[in-house]
């Protein structure tokens, strides 16, 4: 008896001093949205915003308020977010760059999964298209671009902003495809913990939606966003470059369809929240809702007029900003929001530390676990944005402050002004808050890859077919 009890008692402790199983470490779904700024309606960005399904599962964890892009274009931020290393590290500034190039293999979140155990798979667009690199998933559905176009003498736009309400069912779309792929996962039995991937690109353009979404939204009761005339007067030359105010902006004023726009970029958000509805249904239904942590992130905002600027490609709030939650099965609780600032060179971390996988070192962001525990506690670190070689913004609770690489500066109180209209950067008081908050800047600004130029744009010789919009 005693020997049986002694046995037990050996057997038990070396189950307890044992590391977990890959069995055992909770799977995760990660949900990718293409240009979708704050106008989901649980951050308010527009009054007209309809996404009951993305608020949903806003409402399951903890919705990060006053979250950042790595960089505000697709291939700088998804290389920047899936590497851990920003922009300013790899060179990877603009989407012509094939960040293949400067990011490994071993660099980067899913393949640092994939080594601790993990059946990686992903669907659409996490990685920007023009560089896929499919040997690092175990399984991938890229989409085909099969989708439907305006009829034949319909307007699909209006200069390079692609809008039109399509005769099409919502399964004719490459994004109810790739939805479907990571619903089918999700069905089917996982003999490892996976990290399955599903990136959708709507409202990325064109927004050639389904009708019924655009009905949702009559053109003649649309919102237009809060534009000031003069709001460029007290911009350096580095901001006016970016917004370009006599390009989109100027060109959709004189077609008198700014309405019409932007009800196109709410109908692609209403399209989307159908598929995300569609997925967390599945993912309801699945035998994993108990063990898998959900993380939900925006690549970076969206512009329809705000500093007269259309599309992403600038460092104010309506470019930067973009939604993050996280759901993850005993830490967060339902219903929470953070209004600490961060970015998001903060999920590759936060991922590995829930999983209980080593971090490894050339990931540049900070876990942000602690905040997703308590919404409220205290956090030291800014957000920072970078568009192009030593053009940054770093973003606090408080404070927006952007320094463009012609030494170019603007200071905004968030508090106070919120839409960013009084650039406080040329007032001597301030001299101490620009002082402290330069401290966030990177101190490694890598040169543009196969390019002398500081600006961030395409190299001479890109594919320009492949340009993002």
């Amino acid at each position: 008896m005693k020997r049986l009890l002694l046995a037990f008692v050996v057997a038990l402790g070396a189950w307890y001093c044992a590391p977990a199983s890959a069995a055992s470490k909770p799977n995760v779904l990660f949900i990718a949205v293409d240009d979708l700024n704050d106008w989901v309606k649980h951050l308010g960005g527009h009054p007209q915003g309809a996404s009951p399904n993305i608020d949903k599962l806003a409402k399951r964890g903890v919705t990060f308020a006053n979250a950042h892009c790595a960089s505000p274009v697709c291939n700088p931020s998804r290389a920047a977010l899936m590497s851990g290393m920003r922009s300013s590290t790899t060179g990877v500034y603009s989407n012509s760059i094939d960040w293949r190039k400067y990011i490994t293999s071993e660099q980067t979140l899913n393949q640092t999964f994939r080594n601790a155990g993990y059946w990686v798979g992903g669907s659409g667009k996490i990685y920007h298209g023009s560089f896929p690199r499919l040997g690092d998933w175990d399984d991938y559905m890229q989409d085909r671009g099969a989708n439907p176009k305006p009829a034949a003498g319909q307007p699909g736009g209006v200069g390079g902003i692609t809008f039109a309400p399509v005769d099409a069912k919502d399964e004719d779309l490459d994004d109810y495809r790739i939805t479907d792929w990571a619903i089918n996962q999700l069905q089917r039995k996982h003999d490892k913990p996976f990290f399955l991937a599903c990136g959708l690109h709507k409202p990325h353009m064109p927004w050639y939606v389904p009708r019924k979404y655009y009905d949702m939204f009559p053109a003649d009761k649309i919102v237009l966003p809060k534009v000031l005339e003069t709001d460029l007067d007290d911009v350096p030359t580095g901001g006016k470059k970016m917004a370009k105010p006599d390009g989109d902006h100027a060109t959709m004023l004189k077609s008198g369809r700014w309405k019409e726009a932007v009800q196109g970029y709410l109908a692609a958000i209403a399209y989307t929240d159908m598929n995300i509805g569609r997925l967390m249904a599945a993912f309801d239904k699945s035998a994993y809702k108990d063990n898998t942590i959900i993380v939900f992130w925006g690549d970076h905002g969206w512009h329809l007029g705000e500093k007269q600027h259309w599309r992403k490609f600038t460092l104010w709030e309506e470019a930067t900003r973009a939604p993050l939650m996280w759901v993850v099965p005993g830490v967060t609780k339902p219903g929470g929001v953070c209004n600490r600032p961060v970015d998001f060179m903060s999920i590759f971390p936060t991922l590995t530390d829930l999983c209980g996988i080593p971090t490894p070192k050339h990931v540049e962001g900070v876990s942000i676990r602690p905040l997703l525990g308590n919404p409220n506690a205290q956090w030291s670190h800014a957000a920072l944005t970078t568009h192009g070689r030593n053009n940054h913004g770093v973003r606090t609770e408080q404070w927006r402050y952007i320094r463009y690489d012609d030494g170019g500066e603007e200071l905004y109180n968030e508090l106070t002004d919120p839409m960013e209209w009084a650039n406080l950067a040329n007032d001597p008081k301030y001299a101490d808050v620009k002082k402290e908050l330069a401290k966030s800047f990177p101190k490694t600004n890598v040169p543009t890859p196969g390019a002398d130029r500081n600006d961030g744009e395409a190299p001479k010789k890109a594919n320009k077919k492949k340009k993002d919009k």
